[in-house]
């Protein structure tokens, strides 16, 4: 009767499931030091209301309170068993626990994992950067995580990328911002949700220590430039803004125009306030629809930016003719140290005011004006106006060089880090010209592709090889050069010379095929002498079944991506037509 009194007292008690009591068993064989941090492992609620953890943790505390134990011992043991939550809660998602740094993106979380991850943050009071980016099912569920920010107030990085956030998300965070007092960094790029409006969320609550703010790609429209010049405007530090990627912001620029407005709603609202920022040294405007109207608007804003270094307005295809309207205008940014017009169609009147203002930027360091054909004509007078001295990045892919501009890139060779000239076939059968003026550990980057390269070009990068004008290369791009014998890669690759190399693509053109038997050998022996490879492209070339068995054997152990897929033998009969297209892409 006594036992069956004691066995009914036990059922009134809250009921645990087998698994908590094998826990409850390692808590037991675990010794003392460690079991303070196995309280908050992996608790579950129990029938009687609350976690048995937390009881037991209240119950401690008020032992500890009756017997005049340090209050502080207390909290350090309530921290470290959330720690321990923490840890089971980042591993179970395979990323490596750190208490300053969050690191979950690409990890398909929930938004119940956003409810459990809120619920953690007081146990990161250390925390300093957060990243959670692409997570497409987060969005609509960020309130349970912002309301929490308040518990890691040293936040200096917050990163949420694709997480189709919406307006109530955007809300939530606008809420919570003023929480977060050291934010530095705030990157939402990628969210489609924040256009239309919905930027309007955030007006007014950032602190000004934000010093970077990130809306590439959010659909953000012509309205919206406003709302984002008025934020801008109370960010004093603002050094880096991109906004990248929103074709839709200049879209009503030309209406306003018109009638005589300083430009409508549109870009031309978002110009005014960059005065606010003297601090801006990275302005990215990367296929925002700029037009020649908007670009004379936006150059009469860049006296208020000294400080800029990196301006981008690549990919504005109807900028056309309107560079004329901007380069007088650079000159007032004399610390300049990047300019990218990338594919914005420009006309040789656009390139020869461009060349005028280059001498008055010392310290440019890096030009880009691919994929403009007409850059092709005009690369003598470009490279004389440049600070040769200090370039490190002229990239001229796809820009029609003609034999005298190819000899004149030349002077630039030796000074460069990053060289490109893809997609220029004038490069097949003159590669010396380029090849002999290259310097010892200089050039780390050398793009080759669908040049028309020969036997001989590669016979002789290889002699270059020898003489050890490519040990600091890590990037080699020799893709789509069907045209290259098997004696052109047998010496390259027994050449040796490259023991900085990290990605190197030999692969052919789509609808191409070849055999790799002859000088498979020759890579399988230079292999070993490549430590820093971890890419090795190959595709459409044809592999013997002992040949691929071999190169697998040889990367087995190496952390090497090989792309490598099934050729198709039918050759293309519109090959040519097949490489102007996707030159221009």
């Amino acid at each position: 009767m006594e036992l069956a009194d004691g066995q009914r007292g036990r059922e009134a008690g809250p009921r645990r499931s087998p698994f908590d009591l094998i826990m409850n068993q390692i808590r037991r064989k675990r010794p003392g030091s460690d079991k303070k941090g196995s309280g908050r492992f992996l608790s579950r609620q129990s029938d009687g209301g609350g976690i048995p953890e937390d009881r037991e943790t209240e119950e401690r505390e008020e032992k500890q309170k009756g017997e005049g134990t340090d209050p502080a011992e207390s909290v350090e043991t309530l921290y470290d068993g959330g720690w321990g939550r923490v840890c089971v809660f980042v591993q179970r998602l395979g990323k490596r626990p750190d208490s300053r740094s969050l690191s979950l993106a690409h990890c398909d979380l929930t938004a119940t994992d956003t409810l459990e991850l809120g619920t953690l943050l007081p146990c990161l009071p250390q925390l300093e950067e957060m990243d959670l980016s692409w997570n497409e099912l987060i969005g609509g569920s960020l309130r349970a995580l912002t309301s929490h920010l308040l518990h890691v107030g040293g936040l200096r990085t917050l990163k949420l990328c694709s997480c189709r956030l919406n307006a109530d998300d955007i809300s939530a965070l606008g809420g919570t911002l003023e929480h977060v007092p050291l934010l530095e960094v705030l990157d939402l790029s990628w969210n489609v949700g924040i256009g239309g409006g919905t930027l309007e969320g955030l007006l007014g609550k950032f602190r000004p220590t934000l010093k970077e703010l990130h809306l590439v790609a959010c659909q953000l429209t012509a309205a919206d430039a406003s709302t984002l010049g008025r934020i801008i405007s109370g960010l004093p530090k603002l050094c880096v803004l991109d906004i990248s990627c929103n074709p839709l912001l200049a879209e009503a620029e030309e209406g306003g125009a018109e009638e005589g407005g300083p430009g409508g709603i549109g870009m031309g609202d978002l110009v005014p306030f960059l005065s606010h920022c003297p601090s801006l040294t990275t302005l990215r405007l990367h296929s925002c629809g700029l037009t020649p109207n908007t670009i004379n608007i936006f150059g009469g804003s860049l006296r208020y930016l000294p400080s800029l270094r990196e301006l981008d307005l690549s990919c504005n295809k109807k900028l056309s003719g309107g560079l004329t309207l901007l380069a007088p205008h650079l000159t007032h940014l004399p610390h300049l140290e990047s300019l990218s017009l990338h594919l914005c169609y420009l006309t040789h009147t656009d390139l020869a005011s461009l060349i005028q203002v280059l001498p008055s930027l010392s310290e440019l360091t890096k030009l880009d004006v691919s994929s403009n054909k007409e850059a092709g004509g005009v690369v003598q007078p470009l490279v004389s106006a440049l600070p040769l001295l200090q370039m490190r990045q002229l990239p001229l892919n796809s820009c029609s060089l003609t034999e005298d501009s190819f000899t004149a890139l030349a002077l630039a060779i030796p000074h460069l880090r990053h060289v490109d000239v893809s997609w220029c076939k004038v490069a097949g059968g003159r590669l010396a010209l380029l090849l002999e003026a290259l310097q010892p550990g200089v050039l780390q980057e050398l793009h080759l592709s669908s040049c028309d390269l020969t036997t001989d070009d590669l016979l002789q990068l290889g002699v270059v090889c020898k003489h050890g004008c490519l040990s600091s290369v890590r990037v080699l791009d020799l893709s789509y050069n069907g045209g290259v014998g098997p004696e052109g890669w047998v010496g390259l690759f027994g050449a040796g010379g490259l023991g900085s190399l990290e990605d190197v693509d030999l692969s052919l053109r789509p609808l191409t095929s070849a055999c790799s038997a002859a000088w498979l050998p020759s890579l399988l022996s230079a292999l070993p002498r490549l430590p820093a490879l971890v890419r090795l492209g190959m595709q459409r070339w044809t592999l013997t079944n002992q040949g691929r068995d071999q190169l697998n054997h040889a990367l087995r152990k190496r952390a090497v991506l090989l792309e490598w897929d099934t050729p198709i033998s039918t050759p293309s009969p519109n090959q040519d037509r097949l490489d102007e297209m996707q030159s221009e892409e």
